[in-house]
């Protein structure tokens, strides 16, 4: 993001200080835009996802090992896979097109027919809808967001299942801890994902 940033608007370091986890990429770059002035009508900011995905694709190859999979996600998304009783979606605040760059590196984009995304959204708050909604029109069943689950690392993510009226699975992987996810009102808290029967226990409330 930072060097497309600097391709179009010529700032280096342009995100230095802007909170990004559990936010969505369209708001992320409007609060870059507006810490560095750049109108909300620039050219360039309608320009920034297509080239904030040209360098995602060339630096993705690249990825250091601290960013692989986390435990448990492989064998927690084939056993959802082979329930019948559940529908695997993609709720994330990342671009589609991104989203699908950066799972398809780690054969993880196979799992999830569809999803709600960051693009032109400016929180995740109305994510929830969005994919229940994309999963009706994916062929999926309908069902009522108290039916859903949403799993994710961030106090955000919390936040969003509570604003959809879903239940929420959060996991300290990423930048948070299992107290401030507890904190943040998660229905339920893993270290990691690594025990996919307890995992599953949650999701079906066994």
């Amino acid at each position: 993001m930072s060097r497309a940033f600097e391709e179009l608007f010529s700032i280096a370091d342009a995100f230095h200080g802007i909170p990004m986890a559990g936010r969505t990429d369209f708001w992320i770059l409007s609060d870059a835009a507006a810490a560095h002035g750049i109108p909300h009508d620039s050219p360039g900011l309608a320009q920034f996802p297509h080239v904030y995905l040209r360098h995602l694709s060339s630096e993705i190859p690249n990825t250091r090992p601290r960013f692989g999979i986390m435990p448990g996600i492989q064998a927690l998304l084939d056993a959802l896979c082979n329930c019948d009783d559940a529908y695997v979606a993609l709720l994330t605040g990342n671009y589609e097109a991104g989203a699908q760059l950066k799972l398809e590196h780690f054969d993880l984009w196979r799992y999830f027919r569809c999803g709600a995304f960051g693009d032109g959204a400016a929180d995740r708050n109305g994510l929830v809808p969005k994919a229940l909604a994309r999963v009706a029109e994916c062929g999926g069943p309908a069902f009522t967001p108290a039916d859903a689950v949403v799993i994710g690392d961030t106090p955000l993510d919390v936040a969003c299942a509570k604003a959809g009226g879903a239940r929420s699975i959060a996991v300290a992987t990423g930048n948070h801890t299992v107290d401030q996810l507890r904190a943040a009102g998660a229905d339920v808290v893993f270290e990691d994902l690594s025990d996919t029967e307890a995992v599953l226990k949650a999701i079906f409330r066994k």
